[in-house]
Formats: structure tokens, C-alpha cells, sequence
């Protein structure tokens, strides 16, 4: 913590190294796109896009699981989509999953997280059912299988949105769903033409 906090102390001079790109900041944002992603350490939206600030809205869940739209029941995650969406008007939406991924790992060991009741509660409502007990784990090929699967599972869910189908719908946004692997950097896309994750 001592790295990051010195960092922080002298960020303020840094920024004003480069005070004109950090001043138009003050002005409000226009992100590129809303990147939703892990809250895995090892994924850093930033490091992968080569994003700078003012790029990327992000949102990060355990698991990169964005939750049922349910209107009678607001959640943070769907007031940062419907906020993106609706608000920013952001035109690109990627779902990115990754290698290694804890609360995938979870799901397809079937792990008992009765000490975890959260984590518990938050997979068991929001995570794809079919994943639950497949064994594979790391980053071997059938997890790399079952994290794009979920991913393309949470891609689903949000298109039920109804900010994200209407804008949809309209031509002014579009998805993807991307898979990362944290070990080698590797970012792959899924071509629905083809039914599979490629290379970007």
C-alpha cells in the first residue's frame, strides 16, 4: 500500500505536467464505450485498450455478471448501464471475461461457499446454471470454454436491457463480448458468423 499511496501523493504535479488534458476532464465526460469486466486485480480495462481517461465507463462485478433488469428492484449495476446508455450515450458496450477467473472457478467446482453468503447469493442469482460442477479450472481449454460461455450469457442478459435493446434497435450502439487471458495478454472476440472467440 506505501507504493500506492506515494504514488497518489504526488499525482497532483503529474497532472500538471499535463494540465490541459487533465483540465478538459472538469468538463464533463464523453466515454467511448462502457466496458464491463471482472473485479479480478489482474484485469486492468485501461491496460488492455490502451484507454486514457475519459475513454471508458466501466463497470466491475465478481465475475463480470451483470444481474436481470428488473425495474421494481434498481441495482447499482443496471443504473451504471441504464447511466452509460441512456445518459453518456456511449456507442460501444464490451462484456469482458477472463482467464483464471475466481467466480467462474466457483461455479464449475461447484465450491461450497456457505461462509461467503454474498458471493453465495450473487452467483447462485446471476450466473448461468449450465456452468455449475464442469470441473475445469486455470486456464486450461474447457475453462477458457466455460468463462466465454458465462461471458456470453451476462452479453444476453444486457441485451434484454431496455436501454440497450432500444439503442440497439436504433443503430447507435453496438456489443461485444470479449475474452481476456491474463497470463499471456491475448484478447480474443466472439464472431457470431462463425460461433466462436477470435483474435481482435
Amino acid at each position: 500500500m506505501q507504493q500506492l499511496t506515494a504514488y497518489a501523493r504526488t499525482f497532483e504535479s503529474r497532472c500538471a505536467e499535463r494540465g490541459e488534458d487533465f483540465g478538459r476532464l472538469g468538463a464533463g465526460q464523453s466515454p467511448q464505450a462502457l466496458f464491463i469486466t471482472c473485479s479480478d486485480s489482474r484485469v486492468v480495462p485501461a491496460l488492455i485498450t490502451g484507454a486514457g481517461p475519459g475513454d471508458l465507463f466501466e463497470l466491475r462485478t465478481a465475475g463480470n455478471i451483470v444481474p436481470e433488469y428488473r425495474e421494481e428492484h434498481p441495482a447499482g449495476e443496471s443504473a451504471t448501464i441504464e447511466y452509460a446508455v441512456r445518459v453518456l450515450g456511449v456507442r460501444h458496450i464490451v462484456v469482458c471475461g477472463h482467464s483464471h477467473c475466481g467466480a467462474v472457478g466457483a461455479l464449475v467446482r461447484d465450491d461450497d461457499l456457505s461462509d461467503a453468503p454474498a458471493i453465495q447469493g450473487w452467483l447462485d442469482a446471476a450466473a448461468p446454471e449450465q456452468l455449475r460442477g464442469t470441473g475445469a479450472g486455470g486456464s486450461s481449454p474447457e475453462f477458457a470454454d466455460a468463462v466465454q460461455r458465462h461471458a456470453l450469457v451476462q452479453g444476453e442478459r444486457l441485451r434484454a436491457y431496455p436501454c440497450v435493446a432500444e439503442a440497439m434497435a436504433e443503430g447507435r450502439l453496438s456489443l461485444d463480448v470479449w475474452f481476456y487471458e491474463v497470463h499471456t495478454g491475448a484478447v480474443r472476440s466472439y464472431r457470431s458468423e462463425a460461433g466462436v472467440f477470435q483474435p481482435l
